[in-house]
C-alpha cells in the first residue's frame, strides 16, 4: 500500500513529488500521458517563475520531472477512472489496475476552453495564449488580440493595453459580460477597440501568428486583421471528473480547499489549477504541491 498516491503530473504533481520522497513517503505519481508536464509543455516560455527568466515551457516542465526523478519518485503512465474512499484507505482505480494507497493528492489540473477553429491548434505557443499574465511580456509594442467578454478577458485585455501598440477586444455578443467597473476601463483606454458581435473564424501564419479572420454577425462580412497574438479568455474547466461525488466542488467544478490542499473527504488533498484559490500559475501550482504533501504527512501521522 501506498502511503500517497499522486494524481497528475503538472508542476503541482511533480513538486509533490519531490516533497513526498524528501519526507521518505511511499509514493507514485498516475499520469495520463507520457512524460507528463501538464499546461506549461504548451507555453512557448515563461517569464514569471522566480530564478528562471525566459525560461522555455517545455524545458521548465522537464526540469520539474528530472529533479522528481532525481528525488527517486516513481511514475505510472494510466488513465484514472475512479476513486474508492474507504474510510482510512482509498482505492485508486486505473486501465492498468488497482492502487491502495492511505492518501491522494488531486493534482489533474485544468484545461482552458478552445475555440475549435483553424489554426488555433497550429499556433498554440506561437502567437496564440491562454494566459496573458504569462505570455503578455512577450508582445511589447505589438498587435494583440482578445476574445472573449467575461471579467477574465477584460482583464486580459487591460493588461494587455499597458504594454502592447493595440489590443482588439473580440466579442461575440452585442455587449461586455464584465465588471462594470472593467467595462469602464474598457472604454476609457486609448489602445482597446472592442469588436461586438464579431468571432475569429480562423487563425493564419507562418511559423507564427500573423492574422485572423472576424466574422461579423451583424453584417455578415468576414474581415483580415492583422495581429502578433490572439489570447483566448471564454473560460477554462478543471479536470475534476473523478471526483464527482466524492469531493465537495464550487459551481464551476472546481475542488473546493484552502492553502492546505485539505478537501472535505479525509485523505484526498487538492493541488494545483483544479481547485479554489484566486491564481493559476506555475508558482501556484509548485506552492500547492509542496502545501498538500505537508497535509498528507499530517494527515498520516494523526490518522
Amino acid at each position: 500500500m501506498y502511503d500517497v498516491v499522486i494524481i497528475g503530473s503538472g508542476p503541482a504533481g511533480m513538486t509533490a513529488a519531490i516533497y513526498a520522497q524528501r519526507a521518505r513517503l511511499h509514493t507514485v505519481v498516475v499520469e495520463k500521458q507520457p512524460m507528463g508536464g501538464g499546461q506549461i509543455l504548451n507555453t512557448y516560455e515563461v517569464d514569471n517563475y522566480p530564478g528562471l527568466p525566459l525560461s522555455g515551457g517545455f524545458e521548465l516542465g522537464m526540469q520539474f520531472r528530472k529533479h522528481a526523478e532525481a528525488s527517486g519518485a516513481e511514475f505510472i503512465q494510466a488513465d484514472v477512472w475512479e476513486i474508492e474512499d474507504l474510510g482510512n484507505r482509498k482505492v485508486v482505480k486505473t486501465d492498468k489496475g488497482e492502487l491502495e494507497t492511505r492518501t491522494v493528492i488531486a493534482a489533474t489540473g485544468a484545461r482552458h476552453r478552445k475555440l475549435g477553429i483553424p489554426g488555433e491548434e497550429e499556433f498554440a505557443g506561437m502567437g496564440v495564449s491562454y494566459c496573458a499574465t504569462c505570455d503578455g511580456a512577450f508582445f511589447r509594442d505589438k498587435v494583440t488580440a482578445v476574445v472573449g467578454g467575461g471579467n477574465v478577458a477584460l482583464e486580459d485585455a487591460l493588461f494587455l493595453s499597458r504594454n502592447c501598440k493595440k489590443v482588439y477586444l473580440i466579442h461575440r455578443r452585442d455587449e461586455l459580460r464584465g465588471e462594470k467597473i472593467l467595462q469602464e476601463q474598457i472604454g476609457a483606454s486609448e489602445n482597446i477597440e472592442v469588436l461586438y458581435s464579431c468571432e475569429v473564424k480562423e487563425i493564419h501564419g507562418e511559423g507564427k501568428v500573423s492574422e485572423i479572420d472576424v466574422y461579423e454577425k451583424k453584417t455578415g462580412n468576414t474581415v483580415p486583421v492583422k495581429v502578433d497574438g490572439v489570447f483566448i479568455a471564454v473560460g477554462i474547466d478543471p479536470n475534476t471528473e473523478i471526483y464527482k461525488g466524492l469531493v465537495d466542488m464550487d459551481p464551476q467544478g472546481y475542488l473546493i480547499a484552502g492553502e492546505d490542499g485539505q478537501t472535505s473527504c479525509r485523505g484526498i488533498f487538492a493541488a494545483g489549477d483544479l481547485r479554489t484559490k484566486q491564481l493559476r500559475q506555475v508558482v501556484t501550482a509548485a506552492s500547492d504541491g509542496a502545501n498538500a504533501v505537508k497535509s498528507a504527512e499530517r494527515y498520516l501521522i494523526e490518522g
